[in-house]
């Protein structure tokens, strides 16, 4: 996990995607990386998710490209032979998170209240998604999830934007945000790469 996690730790924020068409995440992964983001968790929504991982893996082999909404053992091998190099999950499901160890695939999994972060550590996790994390209570069930389970660092996804995303970042042991204001599905599918380029160069610009 400490490249993943040195990697998350250092971007900050993550672009969460839904693509719908594969062959847009080329110019969309050039968007981001070119304009201080690389890196793209690449959602399981779509049909078009596990071709999207393999070619963005081929286009930008340095990016740091994780597969999320992962629900299940079979999506997980997918995601990690189409080339993804870690695992997000909207829930603790103890077989996901099984099928991750055994494949050697690093996962963070979704926890949202004191039994599922309970359920994470018995499994030796510790770098674990708060999600979804406005719906959730936002900053005030970061802070309190964090003080009495001191081991565990959060990555809040769900709700995020440019005007919150500093308050999360300031918790200690919040290492990165999930986002998607910055690839919009909108914009995706309308090719505006400019825009999206422009929006990522202000997010990272944002939490620098």
């Amino acid at each position: 996990m400490s490249t993943t996690l040195d990697k998350l730790k250092e971007l900050k924020v993550i672009p969460v995607i839904a693509i719908d068409r594969a062959e847009d995440i080329i110019p969309l992964g050039k968007a981001l990386a070119e304009n201080g983001l690389p890196a793209a968790e690449i959602t399981f929504r779509s049909d078009a998710a596990e071709e999207a991982i393999r070619l963005l893996r081929e286009a930008q082999p340095d990016m740091l490209i994780g597969a999320g909404t992962i629900l299940n053992r079979e999506q997980a091998i997918a995601a990690k032979e189409a080339g993804a190099t870690f695992i997000v999950s909207p829930g603790f499901n103890p077989n996901t998170v099984k099928a991750c160890q055994e494949i050697g695939i690093d996962i963070v999994p979704g926890v949202n209240n004191p039994s599922t972060v309970e359920a994470a550590l018995e499994m030796g996790l510790k770098t674990l998604k708060f999600f979804p994390a406005e719906a959730s209570g936002g900053i005030a069930m970061v802070k309190s999830l964090l003080a009495p389970y001191t081991d565990i660092e959060l990555m809040p996804t769900g709700g995020i934007s440019s005007k919150n995303i500093n308050d999360y970042l300031a918790i200690p042991r919040v290492i990165a945000c999930g986002g998607t204001w910055m690839v919009d599905k909108k914009l995706i599918n309308e090719g505006r790469w400019d825009e999206i380029g422009r929006l990522a160069k202000d997010a990272a610009d944002l939490v620098k």
